[in-house]
């Protein structure tokens, strides 16, 4: 390894002398698909692009997307020195912006698990199917330390503690890169978002972390210092401030403390165009966060105006020829590291791995142990295969888009059937005998002689900021839905697909059993696995659950005391 290494630091090196500034800024660009042709790829030297969600090219099926990324790269290989550009998207829970990927649970659901392995396996699933598609690389893993259920980023924590996330940052990096691109295919990990994002005040989203130092080291940088020893290639940095600092201007936490103190070697790139939050004009806002170490720009449509802007910094030493270089030299280290200039393009023969039946069983596991089981009165689960009639409510019954949440083939996610999996019906009624009837309730005529009822309630999808909010009750609606069961008299299991724990004061007492199932993704057989009883519940609670919107914050430690303890999960 130590041979490969100087190997690699030599040709960077090498690589380095050789480039002019022009290539130099192009390997510190990355541009949005839809707003550069393959061939600016290569009169600008552009290292690399990215697709925002929802951003897919017009044939979105894996062929497809290898086919436009190999255009992209075809121009990169035809540059003087032929460097390889990366492709970038936010694979958060599996290949999400390709309709027909295996999505697995949000990191909310999968830190409830415990298990390190499952998320390693589930993060090496989602490099298999990134990679078929030709892409190289992951806006994943999310070690955000969630610390306010408002915040509408919360499922993409693993949970609210800094042992949790440090246990599963190192697993999903590990499965990304393939221990250290050892294991192929693989792709890039980015940790992110560097630091606090999760520490907001009152839970805004790119809000303020008004903490001091050493809470900030105690609770938010752990994740960063395990996914670095599992050797993280890249880590994004957050729109959000510190004391009122935005963080890309943080030279003192990005340089300093991450690059210097945790001698992180890979490279750090911005936010989706998070330089533009920067104080002043956009030239200043570019010197003030490549000045504090920010090596790759996020800039997606102002990609040209970026490149301008550098080369009069840098002419006016505004920014020093170390500090580019400094940047371009991770950026080609982490290429060589992945082995880009040897296997540059899309691999065509790993399309069969693409939504194969290994990854769903894998997502299926991933959900089974992940879902929590907060309420099991007169042991009303496990439910029996061989019921009559069993009635399902609820508007998240059958709906695969409110199953899987946001950053689900969309950014946002919608409710309907968005992609191809498997909704909570269809899973009842592969999990029964052939004789029981399943039916939804589409009105007020409640069979009373049903055995039982399984209500499925909870949010609909959102993602980022679009997911902010000061009151996390559960909607009237889904009060209803349950209510009306119970007042019918049936027993009534009660689902909650959710990014959060919810305010569930109203419906908790009218339930018999409670089953947390978070954003389980698209295989939802894994819910109905440990509901009937063939595996027991192992998810433990991976954050607080509030018992009131006054009891908001309460974490591990605090002094409010929740509804359900971090940790709590019962099983048979």
């Amino acid at each position: 390894m130590q041979t490969e290494n100087a190997a690699i630091e030599q040709k960077v090196e090498s690589l380095l002398k050789e480039m002019t500034l022009q290539e130099k800024l192009g390997q510190m660009t990355q541009a949005e698909r839809a707003a550069i042709k393959p061939a600016e790829v290569e009169e600008f030297f552009i290292g690399s692009i990215l697709s925002g969600g929802g951003s897919v090219p017009w044939d979105s099926s894996p062929s497809g997307w290898a086919e436009m990324f190999n255009g992209f790269q075809s121009s990169a290989m035809k540059t003087r020195l032929k460097i390889p550009m990366i492709y970038g998207i936010d694979a958060v829970h599996g290949h999400n912006n390709v309709k027909g990927a295996v999505l697995f649970p949000h990191n909310i659901g999968l830190g409830c698990s415990r298990n390190p392995m499952l998320v390693e396996k589930a993060a090496r699933a989602t490099a298999e199917e990134v990679a078929s598609t030709g892409l190289n690389w992951t806006f994943a893993p999310c070690i955000a330390v969630p610390q306010d259920e408002r915040w509408g980023r919360t499922y993409e924590g693993f949970g609210e503690t800094a042992e949790l996330t440090s246990l599963m940052a190192q697993a999903a990096v590990k499965g990304y890169q393939g221990n250290g691109y050892t294991t192929y295919p693989y792709v890039l990990a980015c940790a992110k978002h560097f630091i606090g994002d999760g520490g907001t005040t009152n839970g805004l989203d790119q809000g303020n972390t008004e903490i001091d130092e050493a809470t900030l080291r105690e609770i938010h940088l752990p994740g960063y210092v395990s996914a670095i020893k599992a050797g993280v290639g890249s880590i994004m940095v957050s729109f959000s401030s510190w004391d009122g600092q935005k963080m890309h201007s943080h030279k003192y936490l990005l340089t300093d403390v991450l690059k210097n103190e945790l001698n992180f070697k890979g490279f750090l790139v911005s936010d989706w165009d998070a330089i533009q939050q920067l104080e002043g004009d956009f030239k200043k806002q570019v010197a003030t966060a490549i000045n504090a170490g920010v090596d790759m720009a996020m800039v997606p449509n102002s990609w040209k105006e970026f490149i301008s802007v550098m080369k009069e910094l840098v002419s006016e030493k505004v920014i020093p020829m170390s500090r580019i270089d400094d940047a371009v030299r991770r950026i080609l280290r982490v290429k060589l590291e992945m082995h880009l200039f040897e296997k540059p393009y899309a691999d065509r023969s790993l399309i069969s791995m693409f939504g194969c039946k290994e990854h769903r069983e894998i997502a299926r596991e991933c959900v089974r142990e992940s879902v929590v089981l907060l309420k099991n009165e007169n042991k009303m689960l496990p439910l029996k295969k061989n019921a009559r009639h069993i009635i399902l409510a609820g508007k998240s019954a059958d709906d695969l888009g409110n199953q899987c949440g946001g950053w689900s083939v969309s950014w946002q996610g919608e409710s309907g059937k968005t992609t191809d999996g498997t909704t909570i019906l269809q899973a009842v009624k592969n999990a029964v005998s052939p004789n029981t009837k399943v039916t939804i309730l589409k009105d007020d005529n409640i069979d009373p002689g049903a055995d039982f009822a399984i209500a499925v309630i909870g949010e609909k999808p959102y993602a980022e900021g679009m997911g902010d909010r000061t009151d996390l009750r559960i909607s009237d609606e889904d009060v209803r839905v349950v209510s009306r069961l119970k007042d019918a008299g049936l027993p009534v299991v009660t689902i909650l697909f959710s990014g959060r724990p919810m305010i569930i004061e109203d419906i908790i007492h009218r339930t018999d059993a409670f089953v947390a199932a978070w954003l389980p993704g698209t295989q939802a057989e894994g819910i109905t696995d440990v509901l009937f009883g063939d595996y027991n519940f192992k998810g433990k609670l991976s954050h607080s659950w509030p018992g009131k919107m006054e009891d908001i914050p309460v974490n591990a430690g605090s002094s409010a005391r929740p509804l359900f303890e971090y940790g709590f999960g019962l099983s048979y």
